[in-house]
């Protein structure tokens, strides 16, 4: 999952999150992790603007999936090979082909050529197999690390010649390399003394100095204003770039919490365009300017929709106050009180669809009608007078800011009160929220996690009750549940098999049996539609978050610069 980018709770969740205004900056001098000496009002010729709901917990990417943390990786740093988000195919990136060793388990990956680092350092195999090697260590608990295992055990990286590594799973998998997008090359040249010296984990955090990032992505972080911008520059050895007739644009980012701010912002010419999908009420207000100001374009149902789920830790199951918080019944008394048509209509005027399983619609290789309970508040009062509890009440954790899920927490508020349960909302920052779920402070949470990937067996830290974004019970010793360790052996299928049929059945079982227990429920998914400025270019937009920057190499600029 991701992410985002959530895949992970621990150390951080994948999240969607009025500034003053800034049209670009001029690279200056840097120091102390900003850029000094610069007039913040000027813009290069060429500048895109484009909003940012929150800003990044980190700049390094094995340390933290926050969505702002993922969308800076991509414009940073690259990968050996990437997924297609519009065809789901994949392509090719640092790495220029592969072959499959007979074994069916090893990969000989081939490096481009006089590939560089932004520094201009070259790319040599032993930058990859330490990235490789620094993700699989145990001293830094690597977000990414449960991503690049196999049964339990990592992929192992080595280095066959300067420019050749062999790539070698502990057994058969049917995601194969597919395992490898999203995860970042770093320079070893950069950060091999601080994972010898134990620092990896606060190795390029926020406070660092800009010019010690370095990566292989068409852009440089060339400025950091908390709570403001994040300022971009080109990668001038952007491997890409070699073949472009135009100098690529910069890049700044607004951070826009607020997202009526961000739409006024999108509407006036201010940003080109946001990390998020619109929200239904903004749609038709920028079809209205389309043709003047923005486009609107749609990318279909999304894969990712807004989760509830219950607190089910051991420490919660033993508190008298939240005992019954615990019970199957109670979870299909909410999943029975919820009408997911009216849901659907009012958080998001119907531009979305309403929920019949944990997996979008939006997911056709995968997708399922998992038969989730109807909707019946009657058959909801007659469970929640079964538990013999009293002053049925609990707390609901979400995201301040967010539209959809202030209204979606508010729809549960107002249903579950139908059926004379009292529902408290708490909506807090992002950053506080993720604190909250981190520690484990919580009832019941109303959040957002990102889909990585359409093939369930790269969401197994979703998935498996061992997974770090296992959000009802995270990172379990063993199953706390038989029917997590049904889905254990189910989605060991699903990673395993080289039986496509087998693999689907496997996962409509997952599918079903999440719909039974409900430990985690969507209501809707959301149709995603994107707004951009009429000077952005070469842009293609996905039902993946962020919609336009999955592929920041090829977004462009036509028109007059700012």
């Amino acid at each position: 999952m991701a992410p985002g980018t959530i895949r992970k709770v621990r150390p951080s969740l994948a999240v969607l999150l009025l500034t003053t205004v800034v049209l670009g900056v001029v690279a200056a001098p840097r120091k102390n992790g900003v850029t000094s000496g610069t007039d913040p009002n000027l813009a290069p010729t060429g500048t895109l603007v484009a909003s940012l709901r929150a800003e990044p917990r980190s700049f390094n990417r094995y340390i933290a999936r926050d969505f702002s943390t993922t969308v800076v990786t991509l414009l940073v740093h690259d990968t050996l090979v990437r997924i297609n988000r519009v065809t789901d195919r994949l392509e090719p990136e640092l790495a220029d082909r592969w072959d499959l060793l007979a074994d069916g388990r090893t990969y000989r990956v081939h490096l481009r050529e006089d590939v560089r680092f932004s520094d201009g350092t070259r790319l040599d195999a032993d930058d990859v197999v330490f990235s490789f090697r620094a993700i699989a260590d145990s001293s830094i608990d690597s977000v990414l690390a449960d991503t690049l295992q196999v049964r339990g055990r990592p992929i192992v990286v080595t280095r066959e010649t300067a420019s050749t590594v062999i790539v070698e799973f502990p057994s058969p998998t049917a995601a194969g390399l597919r395992m490898l997008d999203g995860v970042p090359i770093y320079p070893r040249h950069r950060l091999e003394a601080a994972f010898k010296t134990g620092a990896f984990r606060t190795a390029w955090s926020l406070s660092t100095p800009l010019s010690d990032i370095v990566g292989l992505g068409p852009y440089v972080l060339a400025r950091y204003e908390p709570g403001q911008r994040l300022t971009f520059e080109t990668n001038r050895y952007y491997w890409r770039d070699a073949t472009r007739h135009a100098p690529r644009p910069g890049l700044v980012l607004e951070i826009v919490p607020d997202q009526d701010s961000e739409l006024l912002q999108l509407e006036t010419g201010a940003i080109d365009f946001t990390q998020s999908e619109l929200r239904p009420s903004d749609i038709a207000a920028l079809k209205r300017s389309a043709g003047d100001r923005t486009a609107v374009v749609e990318a279909g149902v999304g894969l990712d929709g807004d989760l509830f789920w219950v607190n089910l830790t051991s420490t919660r199951a033993r508190a008298p106050r939240t005992a019954w918080l615990q019970h199957r019944e109670f979870r299909r008394a909410i999943a029975q009180s919820i009408d997911r048509r009216q849901f659907t209509d009012t958080v998001y005027l119907g531009a979305a669809q309403p929920a019949d399983s944990i997996v979008s619609p939006g997911n056709r290789s995968w997708h399922v009608d998992a038969s989730l309970p109807p909707f019946d508040p009657d058959a909801a009062q007659k469970l929640l007078g079964g538990l013999g509890a009293h002053d049925l009440r609990f707390t609901l954790v979400t995201q301040k800011g967010n539209t959809s899920l202030e209204r979606g927490a508010a729809v549960i508020r107002e249903s579950l009160a139908r059926v004379g349960v009292h529902v408290d909302v708490v909506a807090l920052e992002v950053g506080a929220l993720i604190e909250t779920i981190m520690r484990g402070d919580y009832d019941t949470a109303y959040f957002r996690l990102l889909t990585t990937d359409s093939d369930p067996s790269l969401n197994l830290d979703f998935w498996l009750s061992s997974g770090s974004a296992h959000v009802w019970n995270p990172q379990q010793r063993t199953p706390a549940t038989p029917w997590e360790a049904e889905i254990d052996q189910l989605m060991d299928r699903v990673s395993t098999s080289a039986d496509v049929a087998e693999r689907r059945a496997s996962f409509a079982a997952v599918q079903r049996i999440i719909a039974r227990e409900l430990p985690v429920m969507c209501f809707a998914f959301p149709r995603i539609a994107v707004g951009t400025s009429l000077r952005v270019a070469h842009a293609q937009p996905a039902a993946f978050r962020p919609p336009l920057l999955w592929n920041p190499g090829d977004v462009d600029v036509v028109g007059p610069g700012r």
